[in-house]
């Protein structure tokens, strides 16, 4: 996987917005993200179902027309339905080598990792790149592991030196630099861009500093 793609990856289900999750999600694609994750899973998530099914299609065509990766978070059966780009999985969700058997060649699988030897054996399994966290603490996910830290990331950046990396869990703007240099490839946001009074702009600013790193 390129790494600019994990640039700015915008997570967002419709338990995240603050208005119309379509609407968030195109700003955000006008402000330059540079990957997308449907994640519909909490409190008042929408549990399955035609209503999942559309909002998710409707998403994706967003970010084909942006020509974003449109990822779904754990649930590979509707990532297939609806022709996604890939899955993000987590470390008790289906395996790398059984989502293999049944996706497309080209399918970008992302896998979580709150430490060294997940993210070994993540990498060994054959992953796309690996999603490190929580660097912070976060409330939008509500089963949360405890953070990290930047030493954390910069542990299993030393272990893994060619896999491609993206920073995950309470990120926030001034964060950026530190952990473009402790050695993520991009950092990953949920509330950031989606709680934002203008979802573009901030995504222009994440942009910007992670830029900096790919000049």
């Amino acid at each position: 996987m390129d790494n600019k793609y994990l640039q700015v990856y915008f997570i967002l289900g419709s338990n995240n917005a603050t208005q119309d999750p379509l609407e968030i999600l195109e700003q955000a694609l006008k402000g330059g993200i540079t990957c997308f994750q449907f994640r519909e899973k909490g409190t008042n998530a929408l549990m399955g179902g035609e209503t999942k099914k559309q909002l998710a299609i409707q998403m994706r065509d967003l970010c084909r027309f942006y020509d974003v990766p449109f990822l779904i978070n754990d649930d590979v059966d509707l990532a297939l339905e609806v022709d996604a780009d890939g899955v993000h999985v987590g470390q008790d969700d289906m395996s790398i080598l059984e989502i293999r058997k049944i996706c497309p060649a080209d399918w970008i699988i992302g896998v979580s990792a709150t430490n060294k030897e997940e993210a070994l054996q993540a990498k060994a399994e054959g992953a796309d790149y690996i999603g490190v966290g929580p660097i912070y603490s976060t409330n939008t996910k509500e089963d949360a592991k405890q953070p990290i830290g930047e030493k954390g990331l910069l542990e299993i950046r030393e272990a893994l030196s060619s896999i491609p990396i993206v920073a995950i869990g309470g990120i926030r703007l001034g964060h950026v630099m530190q952990l473009m240099k402790s050695g993520a490839n991009g950092v990953s946001v949920i509330s950031a861009i989606s709680h934002a009074l203008n979802p573009e702009q901030t995504a222009k600013v994440f942009l910007s500093h992670t830029n900096y790193f790919f000049l």
